[in-house]
Formats: C-alpha cells, sequence, structure tokens
C-alpha cells in the first residue's frame, strides 16, 4: 500500500536505527501512532497524534511489518560490512509507486469493476553517526541580514582607511 508505506517512511526518516525498530513496535501494538500529513483524506483523528503534532494517523500493521523487516535486514549488512549498530541513522528513505497489479471484483447486475493493488518500491539507506547532535550542543549562529553585513564592511574598511 503505497501511500501507508509514504507516511510511515517519512515517520522513520532521520530516527537512529534502534529508536526506529521500537517506534514501528510500537506502532505494530498501538502504543504510538504514525501521523498522516499528505495523504489524509478520510483519515480518522487520533489524541496519540498529537505528539507529531498533527491531529490524523493511523496505525499501519503491513507497511510497518516491511520497513521493520528491511531495518533488520539493513542492520545485519551493516554488521557485516563492520559498522556499529549502535550508531546506525536512517539517512535516506524513499517511497515510490510501483505498476499496479490487476484483478476483476464482480459486481451487480452482470458488471465488473477493477480491484487494483498499490504496490510500491522502497529504498532505504543508513549511515553511522557517532554522536546523535542536538540542537543545545552547538550555538546557533544569529542570521545577520545583507545590508547589515553591508554596513559592517564599510565600517571595517573606514576603520582601515583611517589607520
Amino acid at each position: 500500500h503505497f501511500k501507508n508505506t509514504r507516511e510511515t517512511a517519512n515517520a522513520i526518516k532521520k530516527m537512529p536505527l534502534n529508536r526506529a525498530k521500537t517506534y514501528l513496535k510500537n506502532v505494530i501494538a498501538k502504543k504510538e501512532i504514525i501521523p498522516f500529513r499528505r495523504f489524509m483524506g478520510g483519515v480518522g483523528r487520533h489524541a496519540q497524534a498529537k505528539v507529531h503534532g498533527t491531529a490524523q494517523g493511523r496505525w499501519p500493521l503491513k507497511s510497518c511489518e516491511f520497513l521493520l523487516h528491511m531495518l533488520k535486514n539493513a542492520e545485519s549488512n551493516a554488521e557485516y560490512k563492520g559498522l556499529d549498530a549502535d550508531h546506525l541513522v536512517v539517512d535516506h528513505i524513499q517511497v515510490q509507486r510501483a505498476p499496479k497489479m490487476r484483478r476483476r471484483t464482480y459486481r451487480a447486475h452482470g458488471r465488473i469493476n477493477p480491484y487494483m493493488s498499490s504496490p510500491c518500491h522502497i529504498e532505504m539507506t543508513l549511515i553511522e553517526r557517532e554522536q546523535s547532535y542536538s540542537a543545545k550542543d552547538e550555538p546557533e549562529k544569529k542570521k545577520v541580514s545583507k545590508k547589515k553585513l553591508q554596513k559592517q564592511k564599510l565600517a571595517a574598511s573606514r576603520a582601515e582607511a583611517s589607520m
């Protein structure tokens, strides 16, 4: 299911591997929710979604199980390559629509309607980070406007000229 998987993948983007795995397990157990941001037409509102700053969310079981299997596979690949599994972070995850599979469903009065599946392709990259950076560790640079920069340069050049 492309739409569910896209929302689930977006939820675990930039997460550390261990947190992503526990998050997906919690979603399967309905302890945490996947926030639905783009494909949210007709999606119900739930109190659990408040944590993510939205109102709508679901617990897409199949998508979570598929992504959990992919994360476990990626972890074993990383261990085989000699990377430390504790420092792995989901750097890139992308979900794309795959060609639809076609079946048919039979309706009243002898009609037939399509019964399409919506598969998807998932690609994922994990990278090894030594320590996770938090906003408190790095002092944030204050943004300076172009006008202010020009004034500072002008003042600096005048100071040099007067010496």
